[in-house]
């Protein structure tokens, strides 16, 4: 067991990765691989928190074509990613993940508000934290909704779990001779316009020095290769 080197990590996961490549909502098989390397990185101690995405139930940007219009779009969009947090708060606490869910959009007694003192408090008797409802208004990415809890929650590392291996020089799908990066700085992105987070989530990451790392979440110790500095992925560092 190699030693840890980003010890308060917040995670970027998209409802999308629940799916897997099924056609439903959640795909079991996907979703306990995914617990696993969660569970993995809490018994290292360290302290996890977990932005999640809609996509999976409804994405925002597809309403509009139906004439909902953008704020009442992203709305149902923010209320899909409460639903994704319901559901991992329950996936990860019946396999022993002691698991605290919060809120932008607090509802009733089924989602507490989001409280940072709260939070934190959790986070240092090792639980792990969902942040969901984005950032609580229309107009604003899920990136900037875990750019900003990791600002808050005090990490040192930004994960962004995607279905690619990390950041490319051009779309790898697409391009054969696509070359990737393994680690870059800020600026170095920056100066070759890579796609790696909306910009403002970039440059809030980029302001109060939270690393970015950008791996593929369906390999197998992805996240825990990231913790430890040996990424499987591309790490964009302060």
């Amino acid at each position: 067991m190699q030693q840890v080197k980003y010890k308060r990590t917040l995670l970027k996961l998209s409802g999308e990765a629940l799916m897997g490549d099924s056609q439903h909502i959640f795909d079991k098989p996907t979703i306990d691989g995914i617990l696993t390397q969660i569970k993995q990185l809490n018994l290292l101690g360290i302290k996890i928190g977990i932005v999640i995405g809609g996509g999976n139930i409804f994405r925002g940007i597809n309403g509009t074509q139906f004439g909902l219009k953008p704020a009442n779009a992203d709305y149902m969009g923010i209320l899909a990613t409460v639903m994704n947090g319901i559901a991992l708060k329950d996936f990860l606490n019946h396999i022993g993940v002691k698991t605290y869910l919060y809120s932008a959009v607090p509802i009733g007694d089924i989602v507490k508000g989001y409280n940072r003192d709260n939070m934190l408090d959790k986070l240092d008797v090792n639980s792990v934290v969902i942040f969901a409802g984005g950032v609580g208004h229309p107009f604003f990415t899920t990136d900037s909704g875990a750019a900003l809890r990791a600002i808050e929650m005090n990490a040192d590392l930004l994960i962004k779990a995607t279905k690619v291996d990390g950041v490319y020089n051009v779309d790898p799908k697409t391009h054969t001779n696509a070359q990737k990066y393994t680690k870059l700085s800020f600026d170095e992105a920056m100066h070759k316009n890579l796609k790696i987070m909306d910009m403002a989530a970039f440059d809030l990451c980029r302001t109060h020095k939270v690393n970015i790392g950008v791996c593929n979440i369906f390999q197998a110790n992805a996240l825990y290769d990231m913790v430890i500095g040996n990424s499987q992925g591309t790490l964009i560092h302060v």
